[in-house]
């Protein structure tokens, strides 16, 4: 069937390429190894893995159409090693006709805030849960948006025993009753069932669960609310994988507050779930998570403030996080010439009070609702300063306090390693030399006394736009009395139009990496790197 879709999109596209366009990019990420005891890295059997993508789509007029090739040979060591081999692993074809769009093949989508029903790529997680199957989008005298969809979620290069069904309403309540107001009100509902039949000969399973959620968003000025509950039917996917025989419901609630003009922003997000992990199929083991649970904490780029990143705990925690941005006018007392930026980020995730549904030996037993317990997931407090010294000169900084349970966010023993404190400092600062040569270093700290000990960064980035660039990077462990490793990188690279070649060579540590509290545990290695990348 791939095939066969494959040679109609090629015989389509070259008969029809005058008239449509034909757009399209390539990346080939490719790693060597090599042992190295020090740090822990051993090296595959291959010594050299490769991922490489290709994609390619075809549009003409409300007609579109693509493939995305993408090759593992083997998979780098960053992926799970079912990547293997080469596959046809996106597919489709689309089109829209008087506010109808169809879609048939593969699709992403998401319903709300993702908590019913997320699928999506994320290259660097090694994520792709997409949909095959079909797609339908309609849109009703342009206040209401109907979605729905029935298909099976890619698990790796294969697809889940699961069918998916789902359908989502949305709709700008004011527009509807045309009514002129500077204030909006966009309400919807969703609704997602999973069916797989029920071959265990031990546990009476539902062949049908279902997950519901209803939202709202209301607009107004520079204000904006959102709240988002969703419930979850037993669902016991996650518990029979455990051996727990827990048949619970799930339920979530999310809601946010967030305001801003010129020069001041204010942001609080908080959630509660229990029992929220929704998969594509009962056995744990292979199969991805087909909704979201959005991550409680600030999305640090710098890395030592990353080095214990938040893992959302899907089968039970309640938080919040608050953002607060201010920005000094130029000519005041620490506005300086230029003006100031500050940034104040605090976030704090517990566990329930008494625990997730899930984890409870009592089929009836629930949580409190909106209580919490005293044991603590994580925290974050940090600072953010953006200052311009002066026309060349350009400097963030940024100091956090964090709390981290590693037992809890990293499935760690309980007592093994406990809450891990740690103080974090960057410096960041830009120099431009002369015209298109800019000088960036960074220097970075994080102290503790816990885990590993404390750790440094130093890192010096040159660029000559808009062709090239160069950076070397050392991560040290000086806080470890048993092996104060060196974690040392270079990299060099060439941009020419929409191509990009970059070479490296250097070791990365073994941790957890995350992305949007999507986390995943990633080896150390030590060796040279290829990427290219490129789009037409």
């Amino acid at each position: 069937m791939k095939k066969l879709f494959l040679i109609a999109l090629l015989f389509t596209s070259y008969s029809y390429a005058q008239e449509g366009e034909i757009h399209g990019d390539f990346q080939l990420n490719l790693q060597s190894y090599k042992d190295d005891a020090r740090i822990g890295a051993i090296a595959p059997d291959e010594i050299i893995l490769n991922n490489s993508f290709f994609n390619l789509i075809y549009s003409k007029g409300n007609f579109s159409t693509g493939v995305r090739y993408e090759s593992y040979l083997n998979a780098l060591l960053d992926y799970d090693s079912e990547f293997q081999g080469n596959s046809i692993a996106y597919r489709y074809a689309s089109y829209s006709l008087d506010n109808l769009d169809v879609t048939v093949g593969n699709y992403y989508e998401q319903f709300g805030s993702g908590l019913v029903f997320r699928t999506y790529e994320n290259k660097g997680l090694g994520v792709d849960n997409a949909m095959d199957g079909v797609r339908v989008k309609y849109n009703i005298l342009n206040s209401i948006d109907i979605k729905s969809f029935i298909g099976k979620s890619r698990t790796y290069l294969e697809y889940s025993d699961g069918i998916i069904r789902g359908i989502d309403f949305e709709t700008n309540l004011f527009e509807l009753l045309a009514l002129e107001n500077s204030t909006n009100l966009i309400l919807g509902s969703s609704f997602v069932s999973r069916f797989q039949k029920d071959n265990n000969p031990k546990f009476n399973l539902p062949q049908n669960v279902g997950i519901y959620g209803l939202r709202s968003n209301l607009i107004s000025g520079n204000f904006n609310y959102y709240l988002e509950y969703v419930h979850k039917y037993n669902d016991p996917a996650g518990s029979i994988a455990d051996n727990s025989n827990n048949y619970a419901s799930g339920n979530a609630i999310k809601t946010s507050l967030t305001y801003f003009q010129k020069g001041l922003g204010f942001s609080f997000d908080a959630h509660r779930v229990d029992n929220m992990e929704f998969r594509s199929e009962r056995q744990q083991s292979k199969e991805y998570i087909i909704n979201y649970i959005p991550t409680l904490s600030k999305q640090h780029s710098y890395t030592l403030l990353a080095f214990y990143p938040c893992a959302t705990q899907s089968n039970g925690e309640i938080g919040f996080q608050s953002d607060l941005y201010y920005k000094f006018d130029r000519g005041t007392k620490f506005g300086g010439k230029y003006g100031t930026k500050i940034n104040i980020n605090y976030s704090r995730v517990l566990a329930l009070d008494g625990g997730s549904s899930i984890k409870n030996d009592s089929i009836d037993f629930t949580p409190t609702f909106f209580g919490s317990s005293n044991e603590l997931f994580y925290s974050d407090l940090n600072l953010e300063l953006i200052k311009k010294i002066n026309s060349k000169l350009r400097v963030n900084s940024t100091l956090a306090f964090q709390k981290y349970n590693k037992d809890v966010l990293e499935g760690k023993l309980p007592g093994e390693y406990g809450i891990i404190e740690s103080t974090i400092g960057v410096i960041d600062a830009t120099y431009k030399l002369k015209r298109k040569h800019t000088l960036r270093t960074e220097l970075q700290a994080l102290l503790t006394d816990d885990d590993d000990g404390s750790w440094s960064m130093a890192l010096v980035e040159y660029t000559m736009s808009p062709n090239w660039f160069f950076a070397i990077q050392d991560l040290y462990n000086f806080g470890n009395d048993d092996q104060k490793n060196h974690y040392f990188n270079l990299n060099f690279g060439y941009i020419k139009g929409s191509n990009r070649i970059e070479i490296g060579y250097g070791k990365k540590r073994a941790g957890i990496f995350c992305v949007g509290g999507v986390c995943k545990e990633v080896p150390s290695s030590n060796g040279f790197s290829l990427n290219i990348s490129s789009s037409f």
